[in-house]
């Protein structure tokens, strides 16, 4: 690995470890992305203690689902998976339908309120600190994304060990490190949501332009990191 990134390597491990021991009980709560990947494999080579979740909303593509056995045959270890409530799936489906989501930007952040947002409540109920794979340059939404932020909405810290690496240093680690990830991404797909909400990505565009499409960019966040107010969260990293 070039010099650069083996010192973002360095730089990451000391961070985890940090949070390891300072903010326990922590976890990294994995989109199964390769940017989750990458702390996946830092965490779990380090034998840090740091739990590991993911989000099953019912609507992930196989190839994502696979991600989570890969895990697991790698590293041994078992990730937790949370759901979201089947009674409120099952009212928003016979209420609005099942692709509601298509139809207003209200229906559709409902519909990550149920599938994603409660589920991470319940994810992170009990938690010091919890970690997250975003980068400044996903998204112009991002840009002024923080290593290290307070959580105000759940009253934890927040990481985001990865917020100055590119996308091709996140690939040289992966594929440099044979770090399991998602088949999907050899199919075009940069940013990987549930299925009826993600498209792959064509030269020129945004990492996350394939996450909800059909909307305006500025409103295209699934809510786990906004405020309750609607505002992306951020927050001054601490002295």
């Amino acid at each position: 690995m070039k010099e650069s990134l083996e010192r973002k390597v360095a730089e990451l491990e000391q961070l985890l470890k940090r949070v390891a021991l300072e903010h326990s009980p922590a976890a990294l709560a994995s989109s199964l992305s390769a940017e989750d990947m990458v702390i996946t494999d830092a965490v779990l080579r380090n034998k840090l203690g740091i739990e590991i979740f993911t989000l099953d909303t019912g609507r992930l593509h196989a190839d994502t689902l696979n991600v989570i056995t890969a895990i697991r045959e790698r590293y041994a270890y078992k990730l937790r998976v949370f759901r979201p409530d089947p009674a409120a799936v099952s009212e928003y489906v016979t209420n609005f339908g099942r692709d509601a989501f298509y139809q207003s930007v209200d229906l559709r952040k409902s519909c990550c309120h149920i599938r994603k947002v409660e589920p991470l409540e319940r994810a992170l109920a009990g938690k010091k600190a919890w970690i997250t794979g975003q980068r400044r340059e996903q998204a112009a939404t991002r840009t002024d994304l923080k290593i290290q932020e307070r959580d105000a909405a759940r009253g934890i810290a927040k990481f985001n060990p990865l917020a100055d690496w590119s996308e091709g240093e996140v690939w040289e680690y992966v594929r440099g490190r044979d770090v399991p990830y998602n088949a999907l991404h050899d199919q075009g797909y940069r940013s990987i949501g549930c299925a009826p909400c993600t498209r792959p990505t064509v030269s020129g565009e945004d990492v996350r332009a394939g996450r909800w499409w059909w909307e305006p960019q500025q409103v295209q966040e699934c809510g786990l990191h906004l405020t309750p107010d609607g505002r992306l969260a951020r927050a001054k990293e601490p002295a």
